[in-house]
Order: structure tokens, then C-alpha cells, then sequence
């Protein structure tokens, strides 16, 4: 064998084998680098302003960056968590007193289902009021033991979210002061044509751009929405249900409705008509239509892709990579449409050239 084709062999061994490992070392922290990036490519055009204001300082530059969006969005993000774990904490306190009698608003609802609905319930078995009660009553307590536990597990890892936060913005800096090399060398090390490298890169920019910008302004705009509505018509905890609908909306198509809509049933379960009427308009025309508009425009036309290709990608991508997946399922589905067009593209002019 030739000798420079062996050390050839032999470097790309080497390549793969210590990439692999460095991999493996930073697995733990992957969410701690994937968000960093996406943070770095989407506060970098107002970095690359800075920088072009501060005539080419970098590190002050990339510290301006990082103190705006502390300031803009964590510290807001923040106050929103505060709030929202003090609402949580009321809302299982007067469940656990009784003050929301679960079993009992169980019972109303029951009793006001016509027959039909009654029948059904005793086909799957769950027309003896008394279990259920039972059943309902070990859940809440079930639940309340979770919660307890996640509250004790949240504050033992409380030096771990500190941490975890540390480095991601630790990381931040760097990305953004060194964003340009770095994309540089990636771009080097890739083997494909300029053209191709290009387009790649340019996708794979626009996507995070237009998911996590789309996304949050969907889920933003749904949970604000749908924290009015519920404030509105007396809904108890409307902050807790605000942000519930905020994150459940991060599913298209039928994420805010897996929170306003069993509300909706129990009001008109309980002969709250009017109320439960109102919800559903709001929910469909209102609430609804900020997912089918909005949603289109900020994630399906940048990203240029087919609306049910966003909803199965970012479906899958939250199955696989948890919260992470709300950015991570449209990339992928984004890069592997642009892999294939190109592929496509270039077995075309093949075939073209060699006829």
C-alpha cells in the first residue's frame, strides 16, 4: 500500500476516533454548547453592531452582547419563573386544603352529562362515582408527592442549573467574539464546494433563526392570549395556565388547545355557558388562528418548509431531544431536504454533462 495513502487512512482514523471521544466527554453538557450556539447565532447581528460601533473591540463587543440579553431576556424570563413557581405552590395548597374541591367539580360535571355520555362511561367502566372519587383523590395526592419531589430535587440541583447557566454564557462570550473564526475553520474543514458550503451554512443559520425566533413569539403571543382569556373569565392560577399554554404551544397545531379546551368542557360540564362559549371562540378564531398565521410566516417561510414537515419535525425533535428538539427536529429536517437537493442537483447536471 502507498505509504501517503496510508497515513491518509491513518489520520482519518484518528480524526473520527478523538472527535468521537471529545464527543463523548461533552455529552453531559450538550444542551449547556447547543444553546450557547443558538444564542450566539441569534444575538451575533446585534453584536456585529456593536462592534462596528465600538470600532472592532471584540471582547467589549461580545460583553455589551452578553449584559443586553441578560437584561432582555433572562432577567424577564426570570421574573416569570418566580412568579410562576409562587402561583404553582398557591394553586396545590388550596387544592391539598380542599378550597378546590377536584372530585367534587368531578361529580358536577358527571351529573350534568346527558345519557348517552353517562352510558359510555359505564361501557368503559367508569360510571361508579365513588371509585372514581377515590381514583381522582389518590392521583391529586400522587401528584402532590411529584411535586414535592421535584421542588426538593430542584433545589438540591440548584448549584447544577447555576452551573450549567454559568457555562452557557461562559460559552456565549467566546462564540460571539470568535463566531467568525470558528465558522471559518468549520466551513475549511467541510468537504464539499464553496457553493455548497454556502448554501448549507446559510440554511442551517436561517432555521435556527426563523425556529427559535418563530417559536417563542408563537408561544409568547398563544400563553399571553390565553392567560387573558382565562384571567378574564375568573379562571384561578391564570399566570400558571399562561405559561402552561406558552410551552404547549411549542407542539403545532394543537398545543394551547391540550389546555383551553378541557377548561372550555368543564364550563359548559357545569352550565357555565356563556363562559365556555367564549373560551371556544377565543380559543378557535383568536388563539388558534395566532398558530395558523403566525406560525407560517415566522417558521415555515424562512425555513422554507411545508408546514406538516415543521409539525412532524418539531414532534419528533421534542420525542428525541426533549426541549431541545423544538430547535433541533426543523434543523434537521431543514439540512436534510438541502443535503438531498443538492445531491439531486448535482446527479442532474451529471447526467447532463455526460449526454
Amino acid at each position: 500500500m502507498d505509504t501517503r495513502a496510508l497515513q491518509q487512512k491513518t489520520l482519518i482514523l484518528l480524526l473520527v476516533s478523538v472527535t468521537a471521544a471529545f464527543g463523548w466527554v461533552l455529552w453531559p453538557f450538550f444542551s449547556v454548547v447547543f444553546w450557547a450556539a443558538v444564542l450566539a447565532v441569534m444575538f451575533m447581528p446585534l453584536h456585529r453592531r456593536l462592534l462596528g460601533a465600538l470600532h472592532g473591540r471584540p471582547n467589549l463587543a461580545a460583553v455589551l452582547t452578553l449584559l443586553l440579553g441578560l437584561v432582555g431576556v433572562v432577567l424577564p424570563l426570570s421574573l416569570v419563573g418566580v412568579s410562576l413557581v409562587h402561583e404553582g405552590v398557591a394553586t396545590y395548597h388550596r387544592i391539598s386544603s380542599g378550597e378546590i374541591d377536584l372530585p367534587g367539580l368531578f361529580d358536577r360535571m358527571v351529573g350534568v352529562l346527558p345519557q348517552w355520555a353517562t352510558d359510555q362511561l359505564d361501557r368503559f367502566g367508569l360510571g361508579d362515582l365513588a371509585a372514581l372519587r377515590q381514583k381522582i383523590s389518590a392521583a391529586i395526592a400522587k401528584g402532590g408527592q411529584a411535586i414535592a419531589g421535584q421542588a426538593l430535587a430542584l433545589g438540591q440541583n440548584t448549584f447544577e442549573l447555576l452551573l450549567h447557566g454559568g457555562l452557557t454564557l461562559y460559552l456565549l462570550f467566546f462564540f460571539l467574539r470568535d463566531g467568525a473564526s470558528l465558522t471559518a475553520s468549520v466551513r475549511n474543514a467541510v468537504p464539499l464546494s464553496r457553493d455548497h458550503k454556502r448554501l448549507l451554512f446559510s440554511k442551517f443559520i436561517t432555521v435556527i433563526r426563523a425556529t427559535v425566533k418563530g417559536n417563542i413569539a408563537v408561544a409568547a403571543t398563544q400563553g399571553l392570549l390565553g392567560g387573558l382569556i382565562f384571567w378574564i373569565l375568573g379562571v384561578q392560577g391564570a399566570l400558571l395556565w399562561s405559561v402552561l399554554m406558552g410551552f404547549m404551544s411549542l407542539v403545532p397545531a394543537v398545543g394551547a388547545g391540550l389546555i383551553w379546551v378541557p377548561v372550555a368542557i368543564y364550563f359548559l360540564a357545569t352550565g357555565a355557558l356563556v363562559k365556555g362559549l367564549v373560551l371556544i371562540a377565543f380559543g378557535v378564531l383568536v388563539i388558534g388562528l395566532v398558530d395558523n398565521l403566525l406560525r407560517p410566516i415566522l417558521v415555515g417561510k424562512d425555513t422554507q418548509l411545508p408546514d406538516y414537515v415543521v409539525l412532524i419535525s418539531t414532534l419528533g425533535g421534542l420525542s428525541a431531544f426533549g426541549i431541545n428538539g423544538f430547535v433541533i427536529g426543523p434543523l434537521i429536517a431543514a439540512l436534510f431536504i438541502a443535503a438531498w437537493d443538492l445531491f439531486v442537483t448535482g446527479q442532474s447536471g451529471d447526467d447532463t454533462a455526460s449526454r
